[in-house]
């Protein structure tokens, strides 16, 4: 999933980003509410994680100017006030969840999961196939012709990002951005790395290749 963390502790987002995506998880960070606003628009997230006291512009305020404009993406709201009618309100305002801090990261995923679980179907995929190749991305488990394929955390989130674009020519510069959350070309062969490691993986060890290399573009997963 792509996740947007809209906290200005700086230490709880990065122990919170870093979490997720060891998970597998694509994870931006917004470090106030005018940032988290503007992200929040300009990009399609499964879930926000909105802490409720932030700078610039607090998080409720954030989650009703979302909704207002038609963002539905389920929020998660984290904050130290914990009363029933400080739950109330961040309920009212739009949020979907709200965990009071301290919290355990196992709640805090444990929860985000749930609300990707109560999203329309049609919107959240939790199982992708392209040919005989299956992903559950809640089980976090890959089988081809009925084997197990076990991968490692970038691998996971390198196959899952060419199954959700199967047919597609998949560039260099969106894998860099959406799997390694790269803005930039680190000039290094991890993509060619990664992928040759995928292809003996998921293809050397049976009759069809799947993953093709598409010269000069890309890369194009495809039955």
């Amino acid at each position: 999933m792509r996740i947007l963390i809209i906290e200005d502790d700086r230490e709880a987002a990065n122990y919170i980003r870093k979490g997720l995506k060891e998970c597998g998880h694509v994870v931006d960070h917004a470090a106030d509410g005018e940032e988290g606003l503007a992200m929040g628009r300009s990009a399609e997230y499964d879930i926000l994680v909105v802490d409720r006291m932030l700078p610039k512009l607090d998080g409720l305020s954030v989650i009703e100017s979302l909704r207002d404009e038609g963002v539905s993406s389920p929020v998660l709201i984290l904050s130290a006030l914990g009363e029933v009618d400080h739950r109330v309100e961040g309920l009212k305002a739009g949020g979907d969840d709200y965990l009071v801090k301290p919290y355990a990261f196992a709640e805090l995923l444990a929860r985000v999961e749930a609300l990707a679980r109560r999203r329309d179907p049609e919107t959240v995929r939790t199982k992708l196939v392209v040919g005989d190749l299956e992903m559950d991305l809640l089980a976090r488990t890959v089988v081809r012709s009925g084997e197990e394929i076990l991968l490692q955390p970038r691998e996971f989130r390198l196959l899952e990002f060419l199954m959700k674009h199967s047919g597609q020519v998949v560039t260099r510069t969106m894998l860099l951005e959406k799997v390694w959350d790269y803005h930039f070309d680190p000039q290094t062969n991890v993509i060619d790395v990664h992928i040759s490691r995928l292809r003996s993986k998921i293809d050397k060890p049976f009759d069809e290749a799947l993953l093709h290399t598409v010269r000069g573009a890309g890369y194009r997963l495809q039955a």
